[in-house]
């Protein structure tokens, strides 16, 4: 190559590198209910955190990593996002910034769901970072991106690099109801196994698979980790989402799926961040913990006084107190404000009132002699005179009357009027009831104004389908009120109540989002009551006189674990992992019965019903073998019995094998001896065994098994029923066996029946040769004809045989 060429094709790279524009994907939906009902008129991405909404605290993070293009993937409430957007400084010229909202489907229920509708749309043309609507972070996600790149030109199986931040046990921003175990390769930092940890109930032990330590000679085990929730995405993430529909959580399914699956073969990698804050405002614990932290400047330069989200001003004064610059806040002489305060433009605050670590929004009045500690007044909140508002959420425009106390944990939504002299028990929840929302809907008109004409058509279908959600649901909660706590919020109240959340015995929740689990997740919950002790921390008198504990060390056969609860003896796998691994095969057979019954009944072709059960068997992570077992059963157990058997009964099982054999091969890989041996094992438990023989020959025709296959699984001892405990299922795995030999008697009578043919032949020949040598020409001919002859007897007799078979 000439220097020339050299320098150009260099050249030619460094402009490629320059223009490449780093994209982030945003999922705005939050796909849960922690907030309600707070997001039942908004989306929790427009809920202010420190008087900016947290959509723009991510614009900000972003912008502050070098992102130059966003994609905002939203659902709920999409034309309130959209109009965010406008009226954002980051959608102004020389914003640096190009943001693109995309409204999914109304299906879209997950993040999983989000990004196979980022894959329909195919707007990811490089690696891409993705985040929620939710993250406060001021981490150089450039460096992670620049790792990431030059980690593929090595490993090209790396799909996505985690960034995860190092905290102590008790950090106050560390969930303690969501959290998880990473294991982790010290030299290369790639993600080995994770595992999803719920609060509650506590966790004890974590599951590590026996190969990783065999194959790694050194690991990390940690549980000490904050999940920022920000993700380095190769280009291809989008598509493993489209082909595997089981993915909903980043998480807890895709990551977790990858890492486990032997079909994918892809790698997943973790940055541990040493400097920089990132969090995600998952629930109304972290929002109160997060929002301290902007206040106690851990978010640097992403602060009140610098750098706000919201284009707002503030005074910084000593004790982390942030007062509106504009000279608009009234402070009486007698109030009191305390540390890690901010109040927004235009706000009161009247004699002797005191406000400590609390946000107040603009246009915030708190009355005389009121006590506002721990909490989030939303704009244009008003607390009357001698209130108390403890460890709470309070909405924009809600009037709170003279001498009512809210209790912690209550979230208020926009516009709800209580009082005066009530008293809010911990963690109620209160709305405005529907025909008192007329200041929403009319919010809801104006924001539809403002939007792109060409999309109103659109738009306007999703809105209607958002506001019959909301007036279903607010419809529900009113029509199970409780008069007499109704008439406790006061006699001037437009408020219902929302019942407090429980689990029907019969109803199949997730852990994360179960009741209990979420108190760890709830804003001025201590779940004091919740037994949550650390075995770890169990000291040697109380374990002696802890019944539980000891029966956990039986079950794991004697062992001692360390005090960190990743620790697992993996010698001997434990009760509870099997029952574990149980119930995971239960669902996945469960779940394969269905996709074959809809596949029969539906006529679905062989090679569409074998994509699905591969991706069923890639969620699960199963053996093969579950797979073929499946496929077998539902096959030979919609073979019809004829009656009298005979030509039916075979024309039945061909028909069967030819429309649907060919997927017992398609799923995955090739077994036939496995094949035969299911087969067996299906059929001497059922009453499908006189047919065993017929349908095994039928696999043979159709080329699924052949001779070499048969014999194989005839000479194994397992095919004899061996260490089968029941007497007769032992009978029917001998009759099958008994019939297995017939067939191989057959082969062995059919070899020497060719055998004899071949030498007869041979002789003949000799004898032609011998008798007409002078008419090669003739002999040719002949030859050639009686060659041709020959070949269709022996066809005639294979197909004979096969029928003998039969």
């Amino acid at each position: 190559m000439s220097p020339n060429t050299a320098s150009s094709t260099g050249k030619d790279k460094l402009i490629a590198d320059e223009e490449e524009v780093l994209q982030a994907v945003i999922l705005a939906d939050s796909f849960n209910k922690r907030f309600k009902p707070l997001t039942t008129h908004k989306p929790r991405c427009l809920l202010p955190i420190c008087n900016a909404p947290l959509l723009d605290w991510t614009f900000e993070s972003l912008a502050l990593a070098g992102v130059q293009e966003i994609f905002v993937i939203c659902r709920s409430h999409a034309e309130l996002v959209k109009t965010a957007i406008k009226n954002s400084k980051w959608s102004k010229p020389g914003a640096g910034l190009k943001i693109v909202p995309i409204v999914t489907a109304k299906e879209t229920f997950t993040p999983g769901d989000a990004m196979r509708d980022i894959y329909t749309h195919g707007i990811i043309t490089s690696d891409f970072v993705l985040v929620t609507g939710d993250l406060v972070s001021n981490i150089r996600i450039g460096d992670v991106v620049r790792e990431h790149k030059e980690r593929r030109k090595t490993d090209k199986d790396a799909i996505m690099t985690m960034v995860v931040k190092q905290s102590g046990v008790n950090h106050r921003t560390r969930s303690k109801g969501d959290s998880a175990v990473f294991v982790i390769d010290p030299e290369t930092s790639k993600c080995l196994h994770y595992e999803a940890v719920t609060g509650y109930p506590p966790k004890k032990y974590a599951s590590i698979p026996r190969e990783i330590l065999n194959e790694h000679p050194e690991v990390e085990i940690r549980n000490d980790l904050i999940d920022c929730s920000i993700d380095i995405c190769s280009v291809e993430v989008p598509s493993l989402f489209q082909d595997n529909f089981d993915y909903g959580d980043v998480r807890r399914d895709f990551v977790h799926g990858v890492l486990t699956s032997d079909l994918l073969m892809k790698s997943i990698y973790c940055y541990i961040a040493k400097e920089g804050y990132a969090a995600r405002v998952r629930d109304t614990r972290s929002y109160d913990s997060i929002s301290k932290d902007i206040l106690s400047r851990w978010t640097f330069p992403l602060v009140p006084d610098d750098n706000h989200p919201g284009g707002h001003s503030y005074e910084h004064l000593r004790g982390n107190k942030y007062i509106a610059k504009d000279n608009s806040v009234i402070l009486s002489r007698t109030c009191k404000i305390g540390n890690n305060t901010l109040i927004g433009s235009k706000s009161q605050i009247a004699d002797n009132a005191q406000v400590t670590a609390s946000v107040l929004g603009q246009r915030c009045i708190v009355g005389a002699g009121s006590i506002v500690r721990n909490s989030y007044l939303f704009d244009g909140a008003v607390i009357g005179p001698n209130c108390v508002v403890e460890h709470s959420i309070i909405g924009s425009g809600v009037h709170i009357k003279e001498s009512t106390r809210v209790e912690r944990g209550c979230l208020i939504a926009d516009g709800v009027v209580v009082g005066p002299q009530a008293k809010l028990v911990p963690f109620s929840r209160l709305s405005k009831r529907r025909e008192d929302s007329d200041e929403e809907d009319e919010e809801f008109e104006d924001a539809e104004e403002h939007c792109e004409a060409e999309d109103d058509d659109d738009d306007e279908g999703e809105d209607a389908d958002d506001e019959d959600e909301v007036d279903s649901e607010l419809e529900d909660v009113e029509a199970n009120q409780d008069p007499e706590a109704l008439a406790k919020l006061g006699p001037g109240t437009n408020a219902i109540i929302w019942p407090l959340p429980a689990v029907d015995e019969d109803e199949d929740i997730d852990e994360l989002e179960h009741p209990d689990n979420q108190r760890l997740m709830r804003i001025g919950d201590d779940a004091s009551d919740l037994v949550l002790s650390d075995p770890g921390s169990v000291t040697s008198s109380e374990s002696e006189s802890d019944s539980e504990s000891d029966d956990d060390d039986e079950r794991f056969y004697g062992s001692n674990p360390a005090s960190s609860t990743t620790s697992l003896p993996l010698s001997t796998p434990s009760n509870l992992v099997a029952q574990a691994d149980s119930a995971v095969i239960s669902e996945f057979q469960q779940e394969v019965k269905q996709s074959l019954d809809r596949a029969f009944a539906e006529g679905h072709s062989v090679d569409n019903a074998a994509v699905e059960l591969k991706t069923l068997r890639m969620a699960s992570n199963v053996s093969l073998r579950l797979v073929r077992e499946a496929v077998i059963a539902a096959m030979v157990s919609r073979i019809k019995i004829m009656a009298g058997g005979g030509i039916p009964q075979r024309q039945e099982i061909a028909s069967m094998i030819t429309r649907w054999g060919g997927l017992i091969d398609k799923i995955g890989g090739v077994d036939a001896v496995e094949t035969v041996d299911i087969l067996q094992e299906y059929c001497a438990s059922s009453d499908r065994l006189p047919l065993f023989g017929q349908i095994l020959a039928a696999l043979y025709q159709d080329d699924i098994v052949d001779e070499d296959d048969i014999r194989a699984w005839h000479g194994n001892p397992k095919s004899q029923g061996q260490n089968v405990k029941s007497t007769s299922l032992q009978d029917s795995y001998n009759k099958c066996w008994v019939t297995g030999a017939h067939m191989i008697k057959q082969f062995d009578e059919q070899d020497s029946d060719e055998e004899s043919e071949e030498e007869s032949e041979e002789e003949l020949d000799d004898d032609n040769e011998s008798r007409d040598p002078a008419l090669p020409s003739a002999g040719a001919n002949s030859s050639e004809e009686d060659s041709c002859e020959e070949s269709s007897d022996e066809e005639d007799e294979g197909n004979t045989d096969e029928d003998d078979s039969e």
